[in-house]
């Protein structure tokens, strides 16, 4: 009985996986405060012009730098396991797999993509880094990238989640990140809001703002924002572990996989694990592929396609995806990573060509599948990943009943080894379930009302 697959170094992918390319629809370019394609100059001042280059890359595959795999092979290639006591548990027919991406240094799968452009940006001389966070788990990944590579971290941080997770800014200074709370009083969009709503608890979107300001005003040019997730070439950075899955599943004789499963907030763990296998199913692999979010934050099941900003004050560029609006304050359940309003335009595209089966689950499910499979396969999972795993119990349920004998994959994103108060606060009662009202879908909604509109293209036309 074989309980985890495991690679060599040697077997290790060499290369990331552009899910554009294969794409039915191609995804519409992002647009310019005029309402134009933006150009790639037009980044310069945010991102790296390395890192540019693979945000607007048409290629399948993109090769991986040496010097980011030497820092990869730290942990990865990470093990596959196979959750035998759960299937158990649950009388099911169906064999659960799961990847096991808790297994890095900072306990999640966000170094695969902070690592890659930590590299890049020291490649392209750039000396320190802004970032945002809701967890904490992307501000200490890039953290610890940048200790490795010798980059100076700035993080802001979700109120909320400063605030429920204080260990997380421990990590983040134990690998030389400075990580404040957002809103906050060092850039004008933090002070602004501060000033309107002082005890607003945050949002990915304000402390978006606030990182990439600091990144735009620092007159040195030294200086450049970091994203964890959203964005292509994050995306891209995260396919590795769908490619090592792959590979894995290979090894054991697996041929097919029924569904492939991962939470989602921006979208980058689930991009990871799934990617690969949207690849399949655009070439007729008959595989149900299912991205995971909050009743409370109904993104991908509730809100519509729309051109929205990234962030709250505006200063991203317009991007065509599923969006709450960029006002969206969500309530301060215990996922933080997956308070977001936005999500992937890579993942809102597939969405529409009907290659994904969105789902959207209740806090207390997840937290009870939490349990479970902590009290079957012994790891106490993030808040975020439970949302993966009442999902996959879901499906092993359903296999159940339909007397099949299915193959699930979900993507064990990272550990809650330091999201302990929220289970503490569901032992005592303290938890509740929260659908987003209809009425504050739509006030939130009317930010956007005004925004350019998502347009049919064709390929010749992009």
């Amino acid at each position: 009985m074989q309980q985890k697959v495991t690679l060599s170094e040697k077997e290790m992918p060499r290369q990331w996986y552009n899910l554009a390319a294969d794409l039915p629809s191609p995804i519409q370019p992002p647009l310019g405060p005029d309402g134009q394609p933006i150009k790639p100059e037009m980044l310069e001042a945010v991102f790296p012009g390395n890192l540019i280059e693979q945000e607007m890359s048409p290629q399948r595959w993109i090769d991986i730098p040496e010097g980011i795999l030497e820092i990869l092979y730290r942990w990865r290639p990470t093990p596959l396991q196979r959750a035998y006591t759960l299937e158990k548990i649950l009388d099911t027919p169906a064999r659960i797999y799961y990847k096991n991406e808790s297994v890095s240094p900072p306990g999640s799968h966000k170094p695969n993509t902070a690592v890659a452009q930590a590299w890049y940006n020291k490649e392209f001389g750039i000396k320190k880094l802004t970032t945002e966070t809701g967890a904490g788990q992307w501000g200490s990944a890039l953290s610890f990238a940048c200790s490795l590579l010798g980059l100076e971290a700035k993080i802001y941080m979700v109120r909320i989640s400063f605030d429920q997770k204080p260990y997380r800014k421990t990590m983040m200074q134990t690998w030389g990140g400075k990580c404040v709370p957002s809103p906050s009083e060092e850039t004008q969009t933090g002070r602004d809001i501060l000033a309107k709503h002082p005890d607003t608890p945050g949002s990915l979107g304000i402390a978006i703002s606030e990182a990439i300001e600091e990144a735009v005003s620092d007159k040195s040019g030294q200086t450049r924002y970091s994203l964890g997730s959203v964005l292509n070439h994050v995306m891209l950075h995260q396919t590795i572990i769908g490619l090592e899955t792959k590979k894995q599943l290979e090894k054991i004789g697996v041929k097919k996989v029924d569904s492939v499963i991962g939470c989602v907030g921006g979208g980058s763990n689930f991009a990871g694990i799934a990617f690969p296998f949207i690849y399949d199913k655009i070439n007729g692999s008959d595989i149900d592929i299912i991205p995971v979010e909050p009743q409370s934050c109904p993104t991908m099941t509730r809100a519509p396609y729309v051109y929205d900003h990234g962030d709250t004050a505006k200063m991203t560029p317009l991007m065509a995806m599923h969006s709450l609006g960029h006002g969206f304050i969500p309530p301060p359940i215990h996922a933080g990573g997956l308070r977001y309003h936005g999500v992937a335009p890579l993942i809102s595209q597939s969405i529409n060509d009907g290659l994904l089966t969105p789902e959207a689950i209740h806090q207390l499910e997840c937290y009870e599948a939490a349990m479970t499979f902590a009290r079957t396969e012994g790891i106490i999972v993030a808040p975020e990943t439970s949302h993966a795993v009442a999902s996959a119990i879901r499906q092993a349920k359903r296999a159940k009943e339909e007397g099949k004998e299915k193959v699930i994959l979900f993507n064990l994103s990272g550990h809650g080894l330091m999201d302990l108060l929220g289970y503490q606060k569901y032992f005592a009662g303290e938890l509740e379930d929260y659908a987003l009202p209809e009425e504050d879908l739509k006030e939130s909604l009317r930010s956007i009302e005004n925004l350019p509109k998502p347009q049919k293209m064709s390929v010749s036309e992009v």
